[in-house]
Order: structure tokens, then C-alpha cells, then sequence
């Protein structure tokens, strides 16, 4: 009964924060609708035009991501997990990131495969769903792409085996993580973005759903900031995520 009345409790506060999350774009847009009639000059209806189309494109992405978040729990219990190779899918998905250029930025991004620990074959094997670990992976490469800097951008990608886990770290050379925000960026719809990036462009549920999925597959995501030699001052952020190896 306890994990029943948890569950329940669980459900209650997500439905909460996703009514307060669609509240804000439904206000704006409701606003500029009840306001277009109003308009003097086609200059005046083409900006409250642009404001609806931004609404619009928000609560797209919302309820898209809103719902990726509710199914994600029922998906993962209901399909049995397969061995996945991390350093396969690594690759893959290092190869089509370097094909993206969202924003236009050139991006270096490079990946590093540690051996030390790491003999056979199935090394970097674990058990789970390769579709729900590429998402991380990819949320995880496009969420530092969107904070390097626009020239010199850089992320490296280190894959190692210690103690049992399968250990991936995502590092990138923008300015890092706020020290009191550092574990609010896991949570549903907090968004702490770039300057000069568009208000209403993330979500916010990128990076929770990706915890959401590593604990699933009884594992950790957490972030850090990279130390310079200057103190306080950082050289970039970095995600860790721990999977158990299949194989121990």
C-alpha cells in the first residue's frame, strides 16, 4: 500500500506542474488572440501574430515532452530488457551528432574509450533499451552543444568501466553549472538556459526525463562543474552517468 499511495502522490504532483507549465503559454496566448482584433497597423497584428506562433510552437514541444514523461515508467516495465554494447551506441550516436549543426555552431565532439578495466568483448555491455539510452545520450551531447561557446565549442565523451559500472561522463566547455542550481537541473520543466536563447525553446523536462530513464535501468545521472586552476572559476560541466555492466 505504501508504494500504491507514493505512486498516487507521484501522478497528483506531476499533474499539478504540468497544468501550472501549460498555464503560461495559455495566458500569453489567449492575451495576444483577445488583442489581434484591436490592432492599429500591420505592423502591431504581425507582432502578436509572431507571439502566437511562438505559443503555439511552446506548447507543441510541451505536450510532446509531457507526454514522452507520463508513458515513459509503463514503456520500460512492460519491455524486458536486451544486452546493449554502450561503446556501439556511443559511437552511433557521436556519428550523428557530428552531423548536426543546431544553431548553426561548429562543435568538436569527440569520444574516448578508457580500456583500462575494460577486457572482452562485452565489456561495455548493460542491460536495458537502446532507444530510451540514446535518447540520454542524445539529450545529453545536444544540451551541451547549446552552452559551448560559438566558436571553439567542444564535447568529449569518455566511456570507462570501474568497480562493476559502465561509466559515461559528458563533458563541454561552456561556462558551467550555477553551484546552487546544480541538482535543480534535473527537475520537471526547470529550465536554466544560455544567454540569447529564446525564451520557451526547452521544455525543461529534457534532462529529468533523461534521470527518469538512467534510474529506471537502476542507474545515476548527476552533474558536476570542471574545475580550472583559478578557483571558482570553471572550465566547463560535466554528466556522469552509472549503469550496472551486465557482466560483472
Amino acid at each position: 500500500m505504501p508504494a500504491l499511495y507514493d505512486r498516487i502522490a507521484a501522478i497528483e504532483s506531476f499533474a499539478a506542474d504540468v497544468s501550472h507549465e501549460l498555464k503560461n503559454p495559455l495566458t500569453s496566448l489567449r492575451s495576444a488572440v483577445e488583442t489581434l482584433p484591436l490592432a492599429r497597423n500591420e505592423h502591431s497584428r504581425q507582432r502578436l501574430m509572431d507571439v502566437i506562433q511562438h505559443d503555439v510552437r511552446r506548447m507543441d514541444r510541451l505536450i510532446s515532452d509531457i507526454s514522452d514523461a507520463s508513458r515513459l515508467d509503463a514503456e520500460l516495465a512492460r519491455q524486458d530488457g536486451v544486452a546493449v554494447d554502450m561503446k556501439i551506441l556511443l559511437t552511433d550516436m557521436v556519428d550523428i551528432a557530428r552531423q548536426t549543426r543546431a544553431g548553426g555552431k561548429e562543435v568538436a565532439i569527440e569520444l574516448k574509450i578508457d580500456k583500462r578495466n575494460a577486457a572482452g568483448k562485452s565489456a561495455f555491455t548493460v542491460l536495458g533499451h537502446d532507444l530510451r539510452l540514446g535518447q540520454v545520450v542524445t539529450n545529453l551531447i545536444e544540451n551541451a552543444r547549446s552552452f559551448v561557446p560559438e566558436t571553439g565549442g567542444r564535447i568529449t565523451i569518455h566511456l570507462a568501466r570501474r568497480r562493476g559500472m559502465v561509466q559515461i561522463f559528458i563533458e563541454d566547455n561552456g561556462p558551467g553549472i550555477r553551484a546552487e542550481v546544480i541538482e535543480r537541473v534535473f527537475e520537471r520543466f526547470y529550465t536554466d538556459r544560455p544567454d540569447g536563447e529564446d525564451f520557451g525553446q526547452n521544455s525543461g523536462l529534457g534532462l529529468s526525463i533523461s534521470r527518469q530513464i538512467i534510474e529506471a535501468h537502476n542507474g545515476s545521472l548527476t552533474a558536476e562543474n570542471i574545475a580550472d586552476d583559478e578557483p571558482g572559476v570553471w572550465r566547463g560541466a560535466r554528466f556522469i552517468i552509472e549503469l550496472p555492466a551486465e557482466i560483472q
